[in-house]
């Protein structure tokens, strides 16, 4: 039997995603950068949650036998290590303070985080409600 996700962890996961996609974009808002920095910031923070949730759903498709498509199973991979590296890289050549560079990394991974886990408790809450009303049926 499918187990819906406890409520504290449904929480936790939203909270990390808005904590980390909030906290990042104001930290973005109030850079003294060019906006072409922020831009790129900005863009590598929305590719890397997309990214990140498509590893989690082709991963799990994969485990429930759902098929997936090497070539987008592939995709979803190389964009997650590359969204890492876009920012490692941007990050390592910023001219901010280290602890500013700190924040961002940061933030990023707790907003990647909380992506996945969002992603995650949702696909467990519908895998549980599918459960529940196939076994009512029975």
């Amino acid at each position: 039997m499918k187990q819906k996700p406890s409520l504290a962890f449904i929480a936790t996961s939203w909270l990390a995603l808005f904590i980390g996609v909030f906290g990042y974009i104001i930290g973005l808002w109030n850079a003294q950068m060019q906006l072409n920095e922020k831009g790129y910031y900005f863009t590598i923070l929305m590719y890397g949650l997309f990214a990140g949730v498509s590893v989690q759903k082709c991963v799990r498709d994969r485990l429930e036998g759902v098929p997936v498509t090497d070539i987008y199973y592939g995709i979803s991979w190389v964009s997650t290590i590359l969204c890492l590296l876009l920012l490692t890289v941007g990050l390592w050549n910023a001219t901010l303070l280290p602890s500013e560079k700190g924040f961002y990394a940061f933030a990023f991974l707790l907003s990647i985080f909380g992506a996945i886990s969002v992603q995650k408790n949702t696909r467990d809450t519908q895998a549980a409600k599918a459960a529940a009303s196939a076994s009512d049926q029975h």
